[in-house]
C-alpha cells in the first residue's frame, strides 16, 4: 500500500494531486466553501470512477498545516475502497442503512484490514450508532471527523446534511485505529448529568446542581472564562475504562453551557486537565510502532481545539515532524472526531495503514 500526499495554497487540484498515478481511493480536502464544489468536480473529472470522500477543513501533511488551500491524499498498490454516503443525518440517517449493510458485505470487511473513514456534517452520535450497529459485530474499526461549514463530498457529488464515508480495505497488510487523548483525569470523582438538552448539546445541571457553578468551583474561575478554560480543563464522558473528551462551546444563560458533543442525561462525566502533551506523544508513537515494524501510511484527524492548544505551546512544528517519522501522514483538522462509534472532541483519531 502506498499514501501520496500532494498540498496547493492556491487551491489547484492539478497541482495537488501532481505526480499521483493509479489511485485506488481519494481524500479531498479543501477550506473553502465557495470553492468546494468546483474542487470537487475537477478531482472527478481527473481521476474519474476513483472512490473519494472529502470535506471543507483545514488539514495537514508534509509537517505542515495549510489554513488555506487544497489537499489530495491518494492511495494505491494494494487498496480496496467502496464509498457512500449518509443522507438527512439531521433527521433519518438509518434509512441508508441497507446501502450501508450491502458495501460492507461487497468489500469482504474484515476486523484486521478494513477501516472506515468518514466525515460528517453533523449529528454524529446518531450517524455513528447506525453504523455502529452494523460494523460492531465484524470488528470494522472506525476513524473519522467533523466537517466544516456542514459539507462533504463523494464520487464527484457535493453533499449537505450528509455524512460520506469509505470502507477502506489493505489487501497488502493490517490497519488499526489509535485514539490520543492529552487530557487526564483531574482526580477520581466522577459527577452526574442531572440535566440536559441533548438536542441543542446543553448541559443544564451537574449532580442536581447549575452546571456553571460546579465548573467554575471546580477549577476556581469566574464563569466568564469559562469557554477558554475548556482548552486546558475540558469535561470528559467516562464509559467503563474509558474517557471520551466533551469540548464547552458557549454559556447558554441560566447557568447552562453548550458543548460541542451530545450529552445525555445520567452519563456519568469527570473533570480533565492537560498533561504532557510531548510525552503523551511519544507514548502513542511507541505504541505504534510496537504494533507495527512496517507502515505505508497514517491518516489521523486533529480536533481543532488541540490544534489551538498545540498553537499556544508552540508545539505544532514539533508534533507534524513527530508523526511524520512514522511514515507517510496526513489528514484533517476537524470540528469533533470519531473513534470506533464514539464522538469526541479535542482528541486525535488515527489509522496506520501496514
Amino acid at each position: 500500500m502506498e499514501q501520496f500526499v500532494g498540498m496547493s495554497k492556491t487551491g489547484s487540484i492539478k497541482e495537488a494531486a501532481e505526480g499521483l498515478k493509479n489511485p485506488q481511493f481519494l481524500i479531498l480536502f479543501d477550506s473553502s466553501k465557495e470553492r468546494f464544489k468546483e474542487s470537487v468536480s475537477q478531482l472527478e473529472e481527473m481521476f474519474p470512477g476513483v472512490p473519494s470522500i472529502g470535506c471543507v477543513g483545514q488539514f495537514y501533511g508534509k509537517t505542515q498545516v495549510l489554513e488555506n488551500g487544497v489537499m489530495v491524499v491518494g492511495f494505491s498498490g494494494g487498496i480496496r475502497a467502496a464509498a457512500d454516503v449518509f443522507t438527512d443525518v439531521s433527521t433519518m440517517p438509518v434509512k441508508c442503512i441497507r446501502k450501508f449493510q450491502q458495501n460492507v458485505t461487497n468489500i469482504s470487511a474484515s476486523a484486521d484490514n478494513t477501516v472506515l473513514i468518514d466525515f460528517c456534517s453533523g449529528n454524529d452520535e446518531c450517524v455513528l450508532a447506525t453504523m455502529e450497529s452494523v460494523l460492531k459485530s465484524k470488528k470494522i474499526q472506525l476513524t473519522g471527523g467533523t466537517a466544516w461549514e456542514g459539507l462533504v463530498c463523494c464520487n464527484g457529488q457535493v453533499y449537505e446534511d450528509a455524512c460520506a464515508y469509505a470502507l477502506v480495505k489493505n489487501e497488502s497488510g493490517r490497519v488499526k485505529v489509535y485514539k490520543e487523548n492529552i487530557y487526564l483525569r483531574k482526580d477520581a470523582v466522577k459527577h452526574i448529568v442531572t440535566k440536559s438538552e441533548p438536542r441543542t448539546y446543553t448541559i443544564q445541571e451537574i449532580d442536581g446542581r447549575r452546571a456553571e457553578d460546579v465548573y467554575t468551583k471546580e477549577l476556581g474561575i469566574s464563569p466568564e472564562n469559562i469557554t477558554e478554560q475548556t482548552m486546558v480543563n475540558p469535561l470528559g464522558r467516562v464509559i467503563g475504562d474509558e474517557t471520551y473528551i466533551i469540548s464547552i462551546k458557549e454559556r447558554t444563560g441560566n447557568g447552562s453551557f453548550s458543548c460541542y458533543r451530545k450529552v445525555n442525561p445520567k452519563d456519568n462525566i469527570c473533570f480533565l486537565q492537560a498533561g504532557d502533551h510531548k510525552q503523551i506523544l511519544q507514548e502513542t508513537i511507541e505504541s505504534i510502532h510496537k504494533d507495527f515494524s512496517k507502515i505505508s501510511g497514517v491518516f489521523s484527524v486533529n480536533c481543532l481545539f488541540r490544534y489551538l492548544y498545540f498553537q499556544q505551546k508552540g508545539f505544532v512544528n514539533e508534533y507534524l515532524e513527530e508523526m511524520g517519522k512514522l511514515g507517510s501522514h496526513a489528514g484533517l483538522v476537524g470540528l469533533g472526531e470519531h473513534y470506533n462509534g464514539q464522538h469526541t472532541n479535542q482528541t486525535m483519531s488515527a489509522v496506520v495503514f501496514e
